[in-house]
């Protein structure tokens, strides 16, 4: 094996939109990224690059951690900057998705490739090893497909796709890579036309597509089918067309047509001829404001083909299908599917069929076994199941028996049978690995010393399951356990890992538990969210009730169960991936450390139903701005801490919650949320070795009155242009004072246990307020705040 390549520069050659989020990822995770493209004309040859980071700045959802790591990102053109590729350690090609463009840039920079970097093309199905051909010989071992998802940030598949000359060893740098740093779950393809994903997921959009037309369903009610129903993204299949746009669909779709001249199924793999009228429209879907949908004032629009207009949209399946799709048990849902009559029922039963029967046939010819295929639907195509899982919950045998009946009746889509491989088997996914038709047998999962670091991987259907450690402490609402003898883990087990006066009592618990035979301890979730913070039905029945005094005890032991956090005489860390929010960021805000994935969301969101944080929050912020304040003023700080707070304010990754002040800046962000269990058992390690002591407690100086009138002028401001109602001045102008110390003088210090008075007094007051109470009830009700 070659000497492992460190990647610290890259360079992307293409600042499409593939390639320039590909670059803002890169940077996302601590890796310089030289972004490239074409030399523009006049003053700025880079005119074309600084155009496409701007335009990155402006995408929702952000391809970037934060707006600052735009100014990460070098630009350069091919005319002046190729040198700059010899310092690069990976090079990834995403120029326009054709052979000859792609084949010359290779031809081109070939000479300029440092000896050891590792280099890949994004493309999303073209032949790997026609585009190694016109690389030096010398580099050719160290080439691959790199195909990333759009949007590359969230979508988490990569497709590595050798060539014939590209070296194993190269492929595990890779992999490692991908995973580790960027975050990615990396799948090996073959190299045939588009991959994997690209291959079974768009048979399946094209395959409800066509089964919509023959039997005359509105787009409106298949994408209420074949969404959130039946495990698949809510954007289902023509809501998705409209997102991804119609344009690009048609370049999916019909630019491989003549690479797939050999599929049984091509004739099915082009756009209804509907489509294409609104293509050359300019009816392109979102990005054009009309394509299959449309929104018209406040109403959305579905098209009627029939008509060539649009109507209201009634998204909803008829009564008979929503009763059987109410069945829980997979197996009897598809029978059911099959032998109903109405043509809703038929319509999901073909998809599910075809795409069974594409599947199989397809599966020996384009990856190694049915794992791959089916975490890559999951990962590329955001599926809850892929598509052997299905099969397999819906029962192999009778299943595969049911396909084959409808192929001998001429009723699918091409007239191949399923192959033998499919009839030898009981089930495709065993506890120990998944079949690979190529040699018979079920593979395991990869080797790689990367995936040690993943304790509870995405499992699939018959996996066995990862083993959960051993509990030492256990409720109905926490528990604590370990999986290695020096550090416990810390869990909430109720739904969201909402946070009543159960977990309380259990947190308070299990730290003294963990204090006495244990070194360190990790708080973390064993699936997402970490916490969607309070219970707000338990708040809800206690003022129903009017039983204040048992919510004031509430959130002192709030407090009080932070506390025991912060005050441990053994290390805390808090482990994040996903939504950690309210009281959720407060446990945060008490630990030692985070370790963070990119993809968490923080933030303390009480003003939005008419509190604030009072579980310590507060206190946190102030004295974060008061350990901040290096010329004894901490106004600054508190000022950034209180506009994210009083609008309710989420961060969008776990760099920008370190802006908002919710996570320190010496907390450790991850890209990868399956390492994260592993990096903070480290992190609480090397906590304890280094002799750990719980930090002491120090008067804070805080910006009293005048801070707090500071911050109430601006909120006039707001008021007074429309933007916040009367009671949102009234709630915000509460936490300005707490922040700012209450009514003492600016600059005097006081102590900790002063700020959760403050919260406590605070909180307590506004909860007993009407406004408060209706919109606590309306976010119960809808989910959404209430602007009263």
């Amino acid at each position: 094996m070659s000497e492992v390549t460190h990647v610290r520069r890259a360079a992307v050659l293409g600042a499409g939109v593939m390639g320039a989020q590909i670059a803002a990822h890169l940077v996302n995770a601590g890796v310089r990224a030289v972004l490239f493209e074409l030399p523009a004309e006049g003053a700025e040859p880079n005119a074309h690059v600084q155009r496409a980071i701007a335009r990155l700045r402006k995408l929702q959802p952000s391809p970037l951690a934060t707006a600052a790591h735009a100014e990460l990102l070098v630009s350069a053109n091919y005319e002046q900057h190729l040198e700059a590729l010899r310092e690069c350690d990976l090079l990834i090609e995403a120029v326009a998705e054709r052979l000859d463009i792609k084949r010359d840039l290779f031809a081109r920079i070939g000479p300029y490739i440092a000896p050891h970097a590792l280099v890949g093309s994004n493309t999303s199905g073209l032949s790997i090893n026609q585009l190694a051909d016109v690389l030096p010989e010398a580099i050719r071992e160290r080439f691959c497909g790199i195909h990333f998802f759009n949007p590359p940030r969230y979508m988490r598949l990569v497709e590595l796709t050798p060539s014939e000359q590209t070296a194993p060893w190269v492929l595990d740098q890779l992999e490692t890579f991908l995973t580790a740093t960027l975050g990615k779950g990396v799948l090996r393809a073959r190299d045939t036309p588009n991959f994997i994903g690209n291959r079974i997921g768009v048979f399946a959009i094209m395959a409800a597509m066509h089964h919509a037309d023959r039997l005359g369903l509105p787009f409106d009610v298949v994408d209420a089918l074949t969404g959130v129903a039946i495990g698949r993204p809510k954007s289902a299949t023509f809501r998705t067309a409209d997102v991804v746009g119609l344009d690009t669909l048609q370049h999916v779709v019909e630019g491989s047509t003549e690479r797939l001249r050999d599929d049984p199924w091509v004739d099915y793999l082009k756009l209804p001829e509907w489509m294409r009228r609104l293509i050359k429209a300019g009816a392109l879907g979102q990005k054009s404001g009309a394509g299959v949908y449309r929104k018209l004032d406040k109403e959305i629009q579905v098209l009627d083909a029939d008509r060539g207009d649009y109507r209201p949209a009634e998204p909803e399946a008829a009564p008979e299908l929503q009763e059987i799709l109410g069945q829980a048990d997979a197996g009897s849902l598809l029978a059911r599917l099959r032998q109903a009559e109405h043509p809703q029922a038929q319509f999901l039963w073909c998809i599910h069929r075809d795409m069974f029967h594409y599947a199989a046939y397809l599966l020996a010819h384009i990856a190694d076994n049915a794992r791959d295929v089916d975490l890559a639907i999951r990962w590329g195509f955001g599926w809850q199941r892929g598509p052997f899982e299905l099969w397999q919950a819906a029962g192999w045998r009778e299943t595969a028996a049911a396909i084959q009946a409808d192929i001998d009746a001429g009723r699918t889509l091409a007239a191949v049978p399923l192959p033998d491989w499919v009839h030898r088997i009981e089930t495709v996914h065993k506890a120990d690995g998944s079949y690979a038709p190529s040699d018979g047998v079920y593979r395991p999962r990869s080797a790689l010393a990367v995936y040690q670091r993943q304790y509870f991987p995405e499992k699939l259907l018959g996996e066995r399951p990862a083993a959960h450690g051993e509990t030492v402490f256990e409720t109905e609402a926490v528990r604590l356990w370990n999986l290695r003898p020096d550090i416990a883990i810390l869990s909430f087990k109720a739904r969201q890992h909402a946070i009543g006066s159960d977990v309380l009592d259990g947190i308070i618990e299990a730290v003294d538990i963990a204090e006495r035979s244990f070194r360190g301890l990790v708080l973390w979730q064993d699936s997402e969210p970490f916490s969607v913070g309070a219970n707000l039905k338990q708040v809800v029945a206690a003022l129903d009730a009017d039983d204040y005094p048992i919510l004031e005890r509430t959130v002192a032991r709030f407090q009080q169960a932070t506390g025991c956090l912060r005050d441990s005489s053994i290390p805390v860390v808090g482990g994040v991936r996903g939504l950690a929010l309210g009281g959720g960021c407060e446990f945060l805000m008490h630990c030692d450390h985070v370790v963070a994935a990119l993809e968490s969301y923080i933030g303390l969101v009480e003003t939005g139903v008419g509190l604030i944080p009072a579980g310590g929050g507060c206190k946190e912020l102030a004295r974060r701005a008061a350990q901040l304040a290096a010329d004894g003023d901490p106004f600054p700080f508190l000022r950034r801490y209180f506009e994210s707070v009083a609008k309710a304010s989420v961060a969008k990754s776990a760099r920008e919650a370190q802006t908002f002040g919710l996570l320190g800046p010496n907390s450790t962000v991850i890209l990868h949320p399956d390492e994260v269990l592993h990096v903070a058992q480290q992190q609480a390690i090397a906590l304890a070795e280094a002799g750990y002591r719980p930090p002491l407690k120090q008067p804070l100086r805080v910006a009293g009155r005048d801070g707090a009138a500071t911050l109430e002028a601006f909120l006039v401001n707001l008021r007074s242009g429309g933007f916040i109602s009367a009671y949102d001045y009234e709630v915000a102008a509460r936490l300005a004072s707490v922040l700012c110390g209450g009514d003492v003088d600016a600059g005097i210090s006081v102590s900790e246990s002063w700020l959760l008075h403050l919260e406590r007094e605070g909180f307590m007051t506004l909860l007993r307020n009407q406004k408060t109470r209706d919109r606590i009830a309306h976010t119960l009700k809808t989910g959404k705040p209430l602007r009263n």
